[in-house]
């Protein structure tokens, strides 16, 4: 895993990073599409949009750092779209595969960020602003987040456990 990056700031985050993109793909193997939309009688975010989300999010970070990319998706989740009961999300397996694409190359994005992009700053949100810096970091610990939520709906639908090997 290729973790020289222009930042010593990202040398940490990108080790996460390559973490969470093995992870993924093993949080969600074998779910079946029928399971993947089981709240099981909660509200709860299912692992369909959950799944549908983090590879999103992957997407709109590749964005703001300059690549023009989106996954099948994505107007389903287009401005941080919640989930809709009324939609059927798209088989785990496409969401898989939009992963794969954008992986390697929001990868070379974080390997070569600046110290300079990671200070600038943005809005977040009305009033709230925050560095391309945090703003990173954030993504990779709900990448985190996500991952151990869809580790638990496996547990909780009868799958084996996620498999860290």
């Amino acid at each position: 895993m290729e973790t020289n990056t222009t930042s010593t700031r990202m040398s940490s985050l990108v080790v996460l990073y390559d973490m969470h993109t093995g992870f993924f793909p093993k949080a969600i193997v074998d779910i079946t599409d029928t399971d993947a939309h089981n709240r099981l009688n909660t509200k709860a975010n299912h692992a369909a949009w959950l799944t549908g989300s983090l590879v999103e999010q992957r997407y709109a970070l590749a964005n703001m750092l300059g690549v023009d990319a989106s996954q099948s998706a994505h107007q389903l989740f287009e401005n941080n779209k919640g989930i809709d009961d009324q939609v059927t999300y798209p088989p785990l397996s496409e969401f898989k595969a939009d992963w794969d694409k954008i992986a390697p190359i929001l990868k070379d994005e974080l390997l070569k960020i600046t110290d300079e992009k990671l200070d600038s700053t943005f809005e977040m949100m009305p009033g709230f602003r925050m560095t391309m810096y945090e703003f990173i970091t954030f993504v990779i610990y709900r990448e985190a987040s996500c991952i151990g939520q869809l580790a638990l709906w496996r547990r909780l639908l009868g799958y084996d456990a996620l498999k860290y090997d």
